[in-house]
């Protein structure tokens, strides 16, 4: 049985930053699933932020958080993603969710992804 497990959020101020930890169980073979970062805005669709494809370290970035936002796997946990935001914006508040996904990152909808955590709060102000 999955379960993916988020710790990190809370709230900062704009320009600062926020690391948020992804812990993964009962993946079969962690180098087959793509492992992402979605945030969900009041009103807002959940989009799909940064995704990392297990098998071959492959990231992936939306444009909004690019050159912002690091996704990675902890070296030393490698059941373990995380998600590095630097450079906060307001308009990054939101509620962000691991995913996890038994196929390549090209899939990038909600739907394409079968495990979710249940997510953690994220608030940046002005």
């Amino acid at each position: 049985q999955v379960q993916l497990v988020e710790f990190g959020g809370g709230s900062v101020q704009a320009g600062g930053s926020l690391r948020l930890s992804c812990a993964a169980s009962g993946l079969f073979n962690g180098a087959h699933y793509c492992m992402a970062w979605f945030r969900q805005a009041p009103g807002k669709e959940r989009e799909r932020v940064a995704a990392l494809y297990g098998g071959s370290g492959n990231t992936y970035y939306a444009d909004s958080v690019k050159g912002r936002f690091t996704i990675s796997q902890d070296n030393a946990n490698n059941t373990l993603y995380l998600l590095q935001m630097n450079s906060l914006k307001p308009e990054d508040t939101g509620t962000y969710y691991c995913a996890a996904a038994r196929r390549s990152c090209w899939v990038e909808n909600v739907s394409g992804y079968e495990h979710w955590g249940q997510g953690t709060q994220v608030t940046v102000s002005s």
